[in-house]
């Protein structure tokens, strides 16, 4: 019996390794939380932008189509998305040296190039949807790509970001089936996602 208990200690500890070889344990659940706090604010800027005085359930029918609107909603986008890189970056850092291991590896390479090639792929889709004037099919398609790239991603981090990834695919769709909303459903899976689901990996991985 000793000696079975030994051999499951052992495969045991030999799983942890291997986890710990493809994974990217030195992810910071803070970094989600202001991830999705930046978003928050961002979606408050933009609301002041297209939306004043009306709701943001009111159609926007002539405000977004504007050229100057749209390039104020992608710089206020462009600069909550490096400001949470760089919010993570920091913080993974940190975490890695309590950790005692390198924030930059092989295992955070592939983590970076799994996202990438969505995101970039994403990007590129939606440069060309805002070129022709769709712009009310965006906002959905950012939240479709950036669902895939977290799945894409996944496996080189915690099991919970995959079903993250999930949910932004389902707001994305319903985004899509309700054009004219995209900042409410900005809001949902960029800020109060992220914000959740920060705090959980915070609990369950940074304490």
């Amino acid at each position: 019996m000793e000696k079975n208990s030994d051999y499951q200690k052992d495969i045991e500890s030999i799983r942890q390794l291997m986890e710990k070889s493809v994974k990217f344990l030195s992810l910071s659940g803070l970094s989600g939380i202001l991830a999705g706090v930046y978003a928050l604010i961002g979606a408050g800027i933009a609301y002041s932008i297209v939306y004043l005085p009306q709701t943001p359930f009111d159609y926007p029918n002539q405000a977004t189509k504007e050229i100057a609107i749209i390039s104020k909603l992608a710089t206020i986008a462009l600069i909550v998305f490096i400001t949470s890189i760089v919010t993570g970056y920091v913080l993974a850092s940190r975490k890695a040296n309590k950790l005692g291991v390198k924030v930059w590896n092989t295992t955070s390479k592939r983590l970076v190039l799994n996202l990438l090639i969505p995101l970039l792929t994403g990007g590129i889709f939606l440069v060309f949807l805002a070129f022709y004037g769709y712009y009310a099919v965006v906002a959905p398609a950012f939240l479709i790509f950036y669902g895939l790239a977290l799945i894409q991603a996944s496996p080189n981090l915690y099991n919970e970001i995959r079903y993250l990834g999930y949910i932004e695919i389902v707001l994305g769709i319903i985004s899509a089936a309700l054009p004219g909303y995209g900042l409410i459903f900005w809001s949902i899976g960029f800020g109060v996602l992220h914000i959740i689901y920060g705090a959980m990996m915070f609990k369950k991985y940074d304490r």
